[in-house]
């Protein structure tokens, strides 16, 4: 596990993480993970999509099929960072995921279903006049619906 081509961008790395789940290419995906990857989700039960995905629970046409509208780097430097992806999948099921990475290899792993997200970097130091958020999620909010909203720390 962990083990992928010392070029790639952390970006790159999270986008070949979902062009591999897309393919359904397992030992691509495996490759690109720590042994120990660390997982936390916020959202409904029935949304834990990716952990479903990695763990080989959720296979073939049934599985869900995470397409990123958004991908951006934030926080650290070099190969040790952090990743963030939004999408929507179908009309209601809004995702946000959080990727560490260290020494390019995917560490952690933060996913929030029909939640907007902030993410701050600690550390950096805040000015009056700069917005401290790092990223936002950009995700219109659904009809009828309010989404909860948090803050990850990086």
């Amino acid at each position: 596990m962990g083990k992928h081509a010392p070029f790639k961008s952390n970006r790159e790395v999270v986008e070949s993480l979902y062009a591999s789940l897309a393919r359904g290419d397992a030992a691509a995906v495996t490759a690109l993970l720590a042994a120990d990857l660390d997982w936390w989700f916020h959202g409904p039960r029935r949304c834990q999509h990716m952990r479903r995905l990695l763990t080989g629970e959720a296979m073939g046409s049934a599985a869900f099929r995470f397409t990123p509208a958004r991908v951006a780097e934030v926080g650290g430097a070099g190969n040790d960072g952090w990743v963030v992806a939004e999408g929507w999948g179908g009309e209601h099921d809004y995702w946000v995921h959080a990727w560490c990475l260290r020494a390019g290899v995917i560490t952690s792993f933060r996913e929030y279903f029909n939640t907007s997200v902030t993410v701050r970097e600690l550390g950096r130091p805040a000015k009056e006049d700069v917005v401290w958020a790092v990223w936002e999620s950009q995700s219109p909010r659904p009809r009828g619906r309010s989404m909860p909203g948090l803050v990850l720390a990086i």
